[in-house]
Parts: C-alpha cells; sequence; structure tokens
C-alpha cells in the first residue's frame, strides 16, 4: 500500500528540485495524510500504532516508489529525533499538543543537537539554558539542524549546569516564533537538497517550563534513545531504493545490446548484478532483523549500529555499480 501510494502521489521532478533546493510540502503533507509520519505513534495521539518492524518495512516500501530521498531524509529526521521523544518522553499535555500535527503533516519536527565544537563528541555542549521563574533562557548555537528552516518544533538540546558534565544535558521543546530563535541561516548542501538543513541560533530564547521535554538533566539518555532508533531505521528507505536500482539495472541489461548481444550477458556486468542483489538480500535482513529485535527487547544499540553501517555501504556500492551498468 505504501509503494503504491507513492508511485501514484510522490511522482514529480525530483531532479529540478535538488537542482533548485525546493522541499516539497505538498508531497509532505500527502504523507502526513497517508499516516507515514505516524507510523510509531499510539492511536489516541492520531497515530497509526505500527511495531518497528512493520514501519522499518513500509519505510522500505516508500523508499522503493519515491525518489526524493531528501523528503525521505526530512521525514526520518522528523520521526526519530522529534515523534520518538515526545511518544518516550513527553507529557501527556506535549503530546495532546504536538504528536497530532506531527502525525498528519501539519507540523514539521526538527532536532537541535550538534554544535560547531562539539562534533562527535555531541554532549560537549555549549548551549545553555537557565531557569528564571515559569521559563528557560536559551543562549549558543547549533550546526547541521535537518529540517530547521521549515521546522514548526524543534527539540532542542543545552546544558542546565555546565558543572555537571553530560548530566546537565536537557530537552526542550522550542517552537519556531519563540522569542530569540533564528533558524533562518540555510546551510548549502552538495546532495539531498529538498531536505533543508540551517544553523541555528539562540539569543536570550524564552522557552515556558511546560516545554521541559522529559526531565532536567535526562537529556543523554533522550538523546541516545532517539539516536538508536535513527541509526536502525533512517535507512529503511535506502533497502527499498536498492531495489528499484536492481530492477532498473536488470531491465536495462537486457535492453542494452553491445557486440551483438545483452550487455547483461557479459561477465563483468552480470557479476555487477549479482553483487547489486547480494547487498540487497543482506541489506534486507539486517533491516528487518533489527525491526524484530526493536519490538522484542530494551538494547539494541550495536544491532543498530550496525544496520545503519552495512546499509549506507551497500547503497553506496550499489549506486556505483548502478551508474557502471
Amino acid at each position: 500500500a505504501v509503494s503504491r501510494f507513492a508511485r501514484e502521489e510522490l511522482n514529480y521532478d525530483v531532479i529540478e528540485n535538488d537542482r533548485q533546493a525546493i522541499f516539497n510540502h505538498e508531497a509532505w503533507k500527502k504523507c502526513g495524510d497517508f499516516g507515514i509520519q505516524g507510523l510509531l505513534v499510539p492511536a489516541e495521539y492520531g497515530g497509526l500504532a505500527q511495531d518497528p518492524l512493520t514501519t522499518v518495512a513500509a519505510l522500505e516500501g516508500l523508499g522503493y516508489a519515491c525518489k526524493d530521498n531528501g523528503l525521505l531524509f526530512s521525514i526520518n529526521a522528523h520521526m526519530w529525533t522529534a515523534v520518538i521523544p515526545l511518544v518516550y518522553n513527553g507529557s501527556e499535555t506535549q503530546k495532546k499538543k504536538y504528536l497530532p500535527g506531527l502525525c498528519n503533516g501539519d507540523l514539521i519536527g526538527g532536532n537541535a543537537m550538534s554544535e560547531p565544537n562539539s562534533g562527535s563528541d555531541a554532549f560537549a555542549l555549549g548551549t545553555t539554558a537557565t531557569k528564571q521563574g515559569d521559563k528557560y533562557i536559551l543562549n549558543g548555537s547549533k550546526i547541521f539542524v535537518t529540517n530547521g528552516p521549515i521546522a514548526d518544533v524543534i527539540v532542542v538540546f543545552a546544558n542546565v549546569d555546565k558543572t555537571r558534565g553530560p548530566d546537565g544535558i536537557t530537552a526542550f521543546l522550542v517552537d519556531k516564533d519563540s522569542p530569540g530563535l533564528d533558524a533562518s541561516h540555510k546551510i548549502e548542501k552538495m546532495g539531498v537538497r529538498t531536505s533543508p538543513m540551517a544553523e541555528v541560533f539562540f539569543e536570550n530564547c524564552e522557552v515556558p517550563a511546560e516545554n521541559l521535554l522529559g526531565k532536567e538533566g535526562g537529556g543523554t539518555f533522550l538523546f541516545t534513545r532517539s539516536m538508536t532508533w535513527e541509526r536502525g531505521c533512517i535507512l529503511a528507505s535506502a533497502v527499498g531504493s536498492m531495489q528499484r536500482l536492481l530492477e532498473k539495472c536488470i531491465r536495462y541489461a537486457n535492453e542494452r545490446k553491445q557486440g551483438g548481444q545483452s550487455i547483461g550477458k557479459y561477465q563483468l556486468v552480470a557479476s555487477k548484478i549479482v553483487d547489486m542483489k547480494l547487498r540487497v538480500e543482506s541489506s534486507r535482513h539486517m533491516l528487518y532483523h533489527y525491526g524484530w529485535l526493536a519490538g522484542h527487547r530494551k538494547a539494541v544499540y550495536l544491532e543498530a549500529a550496525m544496520t545503519k553501517l552495512h546499509l549506507a555501504d551497500a547503497w553506496v556500492r550499489c549506486a556505483e555499480d548502478a551508474i557502471q551498468i
């Protein structure tokens, strides 16, 4: 059903959109109406209440039929770094306020963690949050914020007490119209240009105390959990993309004639197709294994990391072989 939906509704000029760095809001809303962004969200908040295995399979189908990898990347960033933290750590009031819109496509979520001076050591962040009465005052900056220029709400990580190190890191739900928030600094990218990215600045940014996500000092665990979901699921659509590439290459190798025969008859081309098939099948098995485990046990850190590593490598190599074929 997901593949059929994407084939019928998400068939637009991705090349031109990528050239112009255009984010397709209409396609985003269509995905929301279908239920993509709410796959894992409980039904009471507008989601489809699917398990992890069904979710990654659905995203695979989306990647098979939708060629806009920027849209898919934005959807994944939205689901794993904005929706998941709300599902697990949001208060009842926060869930009712944000999740229905985040599910149906009315709202776009983002995540602000990385900073210019805390790349690989994400928890060495400099952004601070100081409580003043019934609000927190945020100061600092974030970089590489996917969906930053278009997000309606951003999950922002800041330190409420630098003397506590990572134990002071706290998450906040920051609305786009919050005083002191500037998300207008777009970042130019080499690829995936249909997914907008920004540098985000906080200058005495006022955030109501009720927008504290989870508890003070709970940001490290919250971030780790959302990143585990992200690692395991963000390339689910890539498995569908690899399957599409494989099928396209097989068709082309049968149709393209050289030296009086189809190029698929040549061993070099045939071996590339075999390699692509092996990568697709191994990637799918790893993805589904992760999805099944994620629905049956709490700790899937290793499996999530292995899945992302293997799928990323397989996807690049499949794309390279497809170009050669």
